[in-house]
């Protein structure tokens, strides 16, 4: 085989062949043997022991790109596709499941009296009591009441979050000075700034929204600074050689290599926004400032009313589902999948 590779492009060069030869694989063939047979003396000791022997045998390029792409086949995730039926019920199985578990708990709680049917009402009572909210026309107006505070707090918490994240991330001596401070404040319960919300800004909107923002503002920016700390030096020093400096590299560099700590600090920062929310609702109470689920919850506290204050708090917990699964978690998947974290399935 190697004599046959050698001597085919000598034989194919030579002066003097006979131009109306046989088809080009016969040609080859048997200029190839000839060659190897007339000049056996030169070809044998060029392919046994010549300049060749010396030298080892090279991959050809289709090997090469053969060994690629085995090497980034072991590294690939190969994931089948499923029917989206098959998908969609793998993923709703196990919570339904365990809502049903929950339910049946209540409902044997209920039945053997754990606690007195007043304190303790079955799940059909507290549906009663949504029920009864709905057919008034009063549910809906609660939850868009909270939602919307939670909404515009939320905003304005990312906004004074981010720019504080940021001065902190870059900012040495600020760093020195309020980074502990932050940590701080973000473990602090939001329930504590209510006495002094009130007492600043009275009873008002004004009120809730200090709240709010107190809770979710430490939040966001120790995600940022977090997600900041995280990023390699190298894409540092690639943007400021492209020059990609000041608000241009914080846009283009800086968060976007972020992204990861700066989401999960927006995700921690809703939570307690939520949270703060709720706090405040409950204790801020006054007739022009609407009725939220935190007021609900209060005034079926003050009913005494267990199906009321259940169904205040169901509302609340949906809420929060509804806006992690809604909001935040396509959004993570989307950003996971960006930078190869996440398979596609």
């Amino acid at each position: 085989m190697a004599s046959t590779e050698t001597t085919t492009p000598s034989a194919a060069g030579t002066p003097g062949d006979d131009p109306a030869g046989p088809p080009d694989g016969a040609s080859t063939g048997g200029a190839s043997t000839g060659a190897s047979t007339d000049r056996g003396g030169a070809a044998a000791p060029e392919a046994a022991g010549g300049p060749a022997a010396g030298r080892e045998p090279r991959p050809a390029g289709g090997d090469l790109a053969g060994l690629e792409a085995g090497l980034d086949a072991l590294d690939a995730t190969v994931v089948a596709r499923q029917p989206w039926l098959r998908t969609t019920l793998s993923k709703l199985f196990p919570p339904v499941i365990a809502i049903v578990i929950v339910l049946a708990l209540w409902q044997l709680a209920y039945h053997f009296q754990v606690k007195p049917h007043y304190l303790l009402p079955s799940p059909l009572d507290v549906f009663r009591s949504l029920q009864q909210k709905w057919f008034e026309g009063t549910l809906l107006g609660f939850v868009w009441t909270s939602v919307s505070r939670g909404a515009l707090g939320f905003v304005a918490s990312v906004v004074l979050g981010t720019v504080l994240g940021l001065i902190v991330a870059r900012i040495k001596p600020v760093r020195a000075a309020i980074g502990p401070i932050l940590s701080g404040l973000q473990s602090l319960p939001s329930v504590a700034w209510v006495p002094a919300a009130i007492i600043w800004f009275g009873l008002s909107d004004a009120t809730i929204y200090a709240v709010v923002l107190l809770g979710a503002v430490p939040s966001i920016a120790n995600g940022l600074v977090s997600g900041v700390d995280q990023i390699s030096p190298l894409y540092l020093r690639a943007g400021r050689t492209i020059g990609a400096t000041g608000l241009a590299g914080v846009r283009h560099v800086l968060l976007p290599a972020a992204l990861p700590g700066y989401l999960a600090g927006l995700k921690q920062g809703w939570a307690f926004s939520w949270r703060s929310l709720m706090a405040a609702e409950l204790i801020v109470s006054a007739p022009d400032l609407g009725t939220g689920l935190g007021q609900m919850l209060e005034q079926g506290r003050e009913l005494q009313d267990m199906s009321w204050v259940l169904s205040a708090i169901l509302l609340i917990l949906i809420v929060g589902i509804g806006i992690e699964l809604l909001i935040f978690a396509p959004i993570e998947r989307r950003v996971l999948r960006s930078r190869g974290l996440l398979v596609k399935n």
